[in-house]
């Protein structure tokens, strides 16, 4: 049996599926893993064109829209006998020969529960991509960002973030997991429904004492904003509520209060910013997410005896809007 599952998961994407999903399989070494698509509920044509222009493709047919988090807990789960599971957006276009090298990493170094490779713009195939870059962290205060692409600059590559390193998380646009570790760690929270969930994953995994790598030596292309574009409100909600819920569960609870104190200051500031600009339905998606981040965090009682947040030393807030760094590299 292969060792990899290489999972996409599908939601209405009839319209991406004929353009992406041959890619992934032209591009794909199928020697070394299948080709899954776990279609969550499509209304659409997706089943219809799945079974008639890719018959190669294993399939999976789930009843209904479970969203990103469930939808790939309950492929993963399904997915028995794998050593390694793939997420892959369906909008997600590799490069050559991109599953063997990170499968041979992980092979090479068992300290290592995820890595994601360098993903790049799918439209503008010299600049990173938004979701994931070459790689992700998280600065003191929980916020995300990435080695090229800081909030909303997104460098071009030019090779300079080549190297493999390590990193706070692994994007879930393309993203390698042991399937053993994934269980263990629980999955995506399901109760995020979508965005942060792949970060929440990796920072229970590093608290299990694992690392989270990227290896640019493989690189994809995505799209990004396939389902919700950036600036949707409803995304904006998503990313507030999960990102206060992620730390919520993954702080010790002597450092909780204070530091999810801060940060919800901090948000408070977003809202004005958007208030501001007369933005205003993404300024509600912030008291939104506040107010339901009250009531879903009382379903938590996870208590880490490590603060992972302690050790980071970026104020991303502070160095990008005080101090003008738009660069990884100037961090």
């Amino acid at each position: 049996m292969k060792k990899t599952a290489i999972i996409i998961l599908n939601w209405n994407g009839a319209t991406l599926l004929p353009e992406f999903l041959p890619q992934v399989i032209e591009n794909t070494d199928t020697s070394a893993a299948d080709i899954i698509v776990a279609d969550n509920g499509s209304t659409d044509d997706s089943l219809t064109l799945l079974r008639n222009r890719f018959p190669e493709v294993k399939l999976m047919e789930f009843d209904r829209n479970y969203g990103f988090a469930e939808g790939y807990n309950r492929a993963i789960a399904i997915a028995e006998g794998y050593e390694y599971v793939v997420l892959l957006n369906s909008d997600v276009a590799p490069r050559a020969g991109w599953n063997p090298v990170l499968q041979q990493f992980m092979d090479s170094h068992p300290d290592v529960a995820a890595v994601q490779p360098k993903i790049l713009a799918y439209n503008d195939r010299d600049k990173f991509e938004y979701a994931g870059a070459s790689g992700g962290f998280i600065d003191r205060h929980g916020y995300p960002y990435c080695r090229g692409r800081i909030f909303d600059v997104v460098e071009t590559d030019r090779g300079q973030y080549d190297t493999p390193m390590e990193i706070f998380w692994a994007s879930g646009a393309a993203l390698m997991v042991r399937r053993d570790l994934y269980l263990k760690a629980g999955g995506l929270d399901s109760e995020f429904f979508a965005h942060m969930e792949e970060i929440d994953l990796c920072w229970r995994l590093q608290l299990m004492g694992y690392k989270i790598m990227v290896i640019p030596a493989a690189a994809v292309y995505h799209l990004g904003g396939g389902s919700l574009d950036y600036g949707n409100p409803r995304k904006t909600y998503l990313n507030f509520r999960n990102n206060l819920l992620m730390m919520h569960k993954n702080l010790p609870a002597g450092v909780r209060r204070r530091k999810l104190f801060v940060r919800r200051l901090m948000d408070t500031l977003a809202w004005v910013k958007f208030m501001v600009s007369l933005n205003f339905k993404s300024a509600n998606a912030i008291l939104r997410a506040h107010r339901d981040y009250a009531r879903m965090s009382r379903n938590y009682t996870s208590d880490p005896s490590i603060d992972l947040l302690e050790q980071q030393q970026t104020d991303i807030v502070r160095k990008r809007y005080l101090h003008g760094k738009k660069h990884f590299s100037d961090l």
